[in-house]
């Protein structure tokens, strides 16, 4: 029984390991190795063109607590925040609409959700800054009515437009998967009972439904925390956020060394923010469990 016991077990380690070798690989030579050389090139200085020396410093750490910089890592933690924000308020509903909707009208809104990721990025952005500009469709509707036009392309407000835009399948993907598996007799009780419809989303979906929400908002608010291309193409000067400023580093400055401390401190902040969220949800665990108790 032990000999059968040890050749299972070995049988099951040879074919675990058959099967992790290949991802392993992969993500080893393409995203563990070249990580681990940006995160060397922090701590060093640029010596020419093309040479950087790891010299172990922190100067390039120090200077991204310049105010300059701090700025526009706020506005872009305050990009990242209204972006995720507009998403939820749109998103929610949108989930919630899928969720109760017949077969044939969750198709056809998760087909509304899912078209736009069929184009690409690029090609998308154009087409608002097409949508936005001064001679643009929106212009030409409001000059109709003898309004405009209105200066909305190259602005903060075009780029949030932008970002919710490119991020707001990320959130309704997430919600609609937690509205869809919530036991639904809990609603049918709650208005059963003589809560309204709005009483019913806000104290008994909602709280449901919470888990589900905070992950769809940290799927949303790191992606757009780093974007670069809408924001490049959207905004104006005063638009830039950190990741503009990264590839500004990397492409035009050549100060490879400061452009990685940039890109770490912004995986920092992402890491912190997966961690407060990890941190509550064990808190969460542990308030369900002595509940039970």
């Amino acid at each position: 029984m032990n000999s059968a016991w040890n050749n299972s077990a070995s049988g099951s380690r040879a074919s675990f390991l058959a099967v992790i070798t290949a991802p392993a690989a992969w993500i080893t030579l393409f995203f563990v190795i070249p990580l681990s050389v940006i995160w060397a090139y922090s701590f060093g200085r640029t010596l020419g063109l093309t040479e950087v020396a790891v010299t172990g410093t922190l100067s390039n750490y120090v200077r991204v607590f310049d105010p300059v910089y701090l700025l526009i890592f706020a506005k872009s933690l305050v990009f990242a925040g209204l972006t995720t924000a507009v998403c939820l308020v749109i998103g929610f509903p949108y989930a919630l609409a899928m969720t109760f909707a017949s077969d044939r009208g969750k198709i056809l809104l998760l087909l509304g959700i899912m078209l736009p990721f069929w184009t690409n990025l690029l090609v998308r952005t154009y087409a608002l800054m097409a949508v936005m500009r001064t001679e643009g469709y929106i212009n030409d509707a409001f000059g109709l009515v003898g309004l405009g036009p209105f200066e909305m392309l190259h602005t903060n407000f075009a780029v949030i437009v932008g970002l919710v835009y490119v991020h707001l399948p990320f959130i309704i993907l997430p919600l609609y998967s937690t509205l869809d598996r919530m036991d639904r007799s809990l609603i049918e009780a709650s208005l059963d009972l003589g809560a309204g419809h709005i009483a019913t989303i806000f104290k008994v979906i909602i709280p449901i439904a919470k888990p589900g929400i905070l992950s769809a908002i940290m799927l949303t608010f790191i992606p757009a925390l780093g974007s670069y291309l809408t924001p490049d193409l959207l905004g104006g000067p005063d638009s830039q956020m950190i990741a503009s400023v990264i590839e500004r580093q990397f492409k035009r400055a050549n100060d490879w060394p400061f452009g990685a401390a940039l890109s770490f401190m912004l995986m920092y902040l992402t890491l912190l923010a997966m961690g407060l969220r990890a941190i509550q949800d064990r808190r969460a665990a542990r308030t369900r469990s002595q509940g039970d108790a």
